[in-house]
């Protein structure tokens, strides 16, 4: 899951660093907007099956590609 996750972010956000450095602050950095978050979200539907509305995302519990990993891997579980 993580290394998808981590290819959907890359490409939405048009950039290797967030595979360099998953801590990266996507927000803060602009690397990430309301729509790439969105594309997001619609991606990670399509292929891992986890579906998350757009009210859940919390930019603090979503500031960085290691803690969207966390939270959905813990949706996945769910």
């Amino acid at each position: 899951m993580r290394e998808i996750i981590i290819k959907i972010l890359c490409e939405i956000c048009d950039t290797d660093q967030i595979e360099k450095d998953p801590d990266i602050e996507i927000f803060r950095e602009g690397l990430l907007d309301s729509f790439g978050t969105v594309e997001f979200l619609v991606a990670i539907q399509a292929q891992l099956g986890i579906e998350v509305a757009p009210s859940e995302v919390e930019r603090d519990a979503w500031a960085t590609p290691n803690k969207i990993i966390a939270y959905l891997e813990d949706r996945g579980r769910a």
